[in-house]
């Protein structure tokens, strides 16, 4: 089965999904959640909770941006702007009137000092781990020269990166505008354990090319070594996402409420990755050679 031979079609479908991924972060960006921008997080339970005839008693006393989220049975959490302690007692107040029995769980604020801290080091968790993969596969692949030398392992690893963190980030672009869903510390959880499964799946594949490099002597071009370790990887790849896939759908269904987008968000994330490890960084890494080769 030539893989390689159809990598046209791969980037193509790959190009279209990025592509409408940046239209819809720059149309309509990302609705951030308490954690980044600072508000109020609220944790009741009563009977019959309707989300909407809770937004307009909050809208009634001045309090906007609120969102309502499903919690295990009869648990709610309420997410709005930051409110004094006065406006959440009287918001506690009129809900006893209309829930007769209406408890508070939990009441926390964040305010916009701690949420700027979080952004920075979300921000700083990123950097850090694309920072550790890079020197992780320069030290692996030191002794990789030819046909490329080691860095350009690094550097299509990065991209295959990218292409899995866009797709899933494009989608909650779309949840959020049409749905209110927001980004939390959670999401960037999920994406980097995103990455760390792509990265995972990437170096496999790119691991065997290693070993066959060395191994494979004789008129075997690069292109079909790449493909011979892509199919001798095929199987362990798609098994061993497919088990972690498994998992995730029977959580999505059958799991905490709460975690319904974080874990959403790994499913897209891991299929995204299983395909752009296998389809993407692989043929990419035979383009860059046919490129080099041309060159001279």
């Amino acid at each position: 089965m030539n893989i390689i031979g159809y990598r046209k079609i791969y980037y193509s479908i790959s190009a279209t999904v990025i592509l409408v991924s940046f239209l819809v972060i720059g149309l309509w960006g990302f609705k951030l959640g308490i954690d980044f921008t600072g508000g109020s997080s609220w944790q009741v339970r009563a009977s019959n909770i309707d989300a909407t005839a809770v937004t307009k008693l909050f809208n009634e006393n001045g309090v906007s941006s609120v969102l309502v989220e499903r919690g295990d049975g009869d648990e709610r959490i309420f997410r709005f702007q930051q409110v004094t302690e006065e406006k959440h007692q009287q918001l506690a107040s009129q809900l006893k009137n209309v829930y007769p029995d209406f408890v508070e769980e939990q009441f926390s604020v964040i305010g916009p000092t701690i949420s700027g801290e979080l952004r920075e080091k979300a921000m700083f968790a990123i950097i850090f781990v694309l920072f550790g993969i890079s020197l992780y596969i320069a030290l692996v692949f030191r002794q990789v020269s030819r046909p490329l030398p080691s860095w350009v392992y690094g550097v299509v690893t990065l991209f295959t990166l990218f292409h899995d963190v866009v797709v899933p980030a494009g989608l909650f672009a779309i949840l959020g505008h049409f749905k209110g869903v927001e980004i939390d510390s959670n999401f960037v959880v999920a994406m980097l354990v995103v990455m760390g499964f792509s990265v995972h799946d990437t170096i496999v594949v790119f691991d065997r090319v290693r070993e066959n490099l060395k191994r494979i002597t004789g008129k075997v071009s690069f292109e079909e070594l790449v493909n011979k370790s892509m199919l001798e990887t095929f199987a362990r790849s798609v098994n061993t996402s497919l088990t972690v896939v498994l998992v995730l759908v029977a959580m999505l269904f059958f799991g905490e409420p709460n975690l319904g987008y974080f874990i959403m968000t790994l499913l897209v994330g891991i299929l995204t990755g299983t395909y752009s490890s296998i389809f993407i960084a692989s043929p990419v890494l035979v383009d860059i050679a046919l490129l080099k080769a041309k060159r001279g």
